[in-house]
């Protein structure tokens, strides 16, 4: 009864709706956290479907307007789990009416709506967060760990992939995903966003990059209602983003580093992975194994060289105390959870967590750098764009 309630109001109630609201259930659960939400409404513009939703996934209430659900005086925090082109509308009107954000990925469709949102947040004084809900498995929080320690040396290199072969049937239909005015961007986006994020959040900030894109399947089916229709009559629609990318970056440390994002890797369901080497060692982790840190270091004894496996389960890692006894593993849902508690305890202390919307901001001037540089083919400067955007003063603070 001494805690302290915030009430939550979630534009969108699709995949993310129910990730996050699943993390909203159970955050109680597991964190003695000071601060508890409360699922007082979520919104939609389907009025039946959201009203479903409302219903299995435990909201009190449901909005098909997500302006009344900002309007409302019983909401405290506005949650974005909706497509990238409405991130930016959204956000700004919560924070001009003293909602704390929290935002899916990536922030905007561009650096200047970015930007806009970031300031937006900050002259409006309210607790704010993107959701790069990777950088929470324990295993990656254990990695940062000892990188800070300086157990694997200086950093040399970083290669992250993210393969999905979700599009590997050109049969398979056109999602918004695959237009650009409603994503900004395709796999770069959609998935590159996150093996930049967790590359800034492990080894630093971006000093340059250059890149390659492609779209090899240029135009994919209209979804229709029925299959026969589907199959006798199809209906193509252009695909106007990208579905494979390649990177070469950069780091301000002098470090050097190659992400790959695709989805068309067969065989390969939800690849984000990432390998680190540094003077002394090596981590390597991979979310479809997410609670095992593999590990290397150089000064073992000869003949017993070679990758150890952590299971980052115990309670020398964080997050994994709050769970379930030694080796009884976590899943992807439990990622939102410890996202959402350190949520909950910047509402509690009045400080905005990483990632948060300067973190979301540079993401999005790393992912514009990216697309700058495959139209001029050549080297893009991450450094200057940051300095440009943000000023000196913020683009030479820690990630």
């Amino acid at each position: 009864m001494d805690k302290k309630q915030v009430r939550v109001g979630m534009i969108g109630y699709k995949f993310m709706g129910k990730a996050h609201s699943n993390a909203y259930r159970n955050l109680p659960f597991f964190f003695d956290s000071k601060v508890v939400p409360i699922m007082q409404s979520i919104s939609g513009r389907d009025e039946a479907g959201v009203k479903e939703a409302a219903q299995k996934m435990g909201w009190a209430s449901y909005e098909t307007d997500w302006r009344e659900l900002i309007e409302r005086d019983d909401i405290d925090v506005i949650d974005i789990v909706t497509p990238n082109s409405t991130h930016f509308e959204m956000a700004i009107a919560a924070a001009e009416a003293g909602k704390h954000v929290i935002c899916e990925k990536p922030l905007a469709m561009n650096v200047d709506q970015a930007k806009r949102m970031y300031n937006a947040v900050q002259k409006n004084g309210v607790i704010h967060m993107i959701c790069h809900n990777y950088r929470f498995a324990p295993a990656v929080q254990f990695a940062k760990k000892l990188i800070e320690q300086g157990r694997i040396g200086k950093i040399r290199h970083i290669r992250g992939t993210y393969l999905q072969d979700a599009y590997l049937d050109p049969k398979s239909p056109i999602t918004w995903r695959a237009r650009k005015e409603i994503t900004g961007s395709g796999v770069l986006g959609d998935i590159g966003s996150h093996s930049l994020d967790l590359a800034r959040f492990l080894v630093g900030e971006f000093q340059e990059v250059v890149g390659m894109t492609e779209t090899f399947v240029n135009q994919r089916p209209v979804e229709t209602n029925s299959h026969i229709e589907q199959v006798e009559n199809m209906q193509m629609e252009d695909v106007t983003v990208e579905d494979s990318a390649v990177i070469i970056a950069r780091f301000e440390n002098g470090a050097i580093g190659t992400f790959e994002a695709t989805k068309l890797a067969g065989g390969n369901l939800n690849g984000n992975r990432f390998e680190i080497n540094g003077e002394k060692g090596s981590i390597r982790w991979d979310l479809e194994n997410l609670n095992n840190l593999e590990v290397y270091f150089a000064d073992d004894e000869p003949g017993l060289r070679g990758y150890r496996t952590i299971n980052c389960t115990e309670t020398y890692h964080p997050y994994a105390n709050v769970y379930w006894p030694v080796g009884h593993i976590i899943g992807y849902e439990h990622t939102f959870i410890n996202l959402l508690s350190d949520f909950m305890n910047g509402i509690y202390e009045g400080i905005s967590p990483k990632p948060n919307f300067e973190d979301g901001l540079r993401n999005q001037i790393v992912l514009d750098s990216i697309e700058k540089s495959v139209l001029q083919k050549s080297w893009v400067s991450v450094s200057e764009n940051i300095s440009r955007t943000i000023g000196r003063d913020l683009a030479i603070s820690k990630n």
